[in-house]
């Protein structure tokens, strides 16, 4: 099966489709799998229900994290894909991101 015809799949499910436009940022932010450590991250953007942020420690698909926001109570998500250092999550339960977003 080639890359294309996975992708057309992928555009074809529609429970995959966000509900919710992301909105770029650019926050400081610390990341951390449960019960681990925090690491630096950098939150490059967001929406109710989840986030792309770059950060420095290795994250796995499908592990849950919390994302800890300067002045905000952290939020519990599930990381749905990683590149390199850059990671995308979906949020436990949407949050409000009004006073984050511009």
């Amino acid at each position: 099966m080639s890359f294309a015809m996975i992708k057309a799949r992928i555009a074809e499910d529609e429970s995959d489709r966000r509900r919710y436009s992301r909105v770029p940022v650019d926050l400081d932010a610390k990341m951390r799998k449960l019960g681990a450590s925090g690491v630096e991250a950098r939150v490059v953007n967001i929406s109710p229900t989840g986030f792309m942020a770059i950060a420095e420690g290795h994250f796995e698909v499908g592990s849950r994290v919390w994302l800890m926001l300067p002045g905000r109570e952290r939020a519990n998500a599930v990381v749905k894909w990683t590149a390199g250092d850059k990671i995308g999550a979906e949020f436990a339960q949407p949050i409000a991101i009004d006073e984050i977003a511009p």
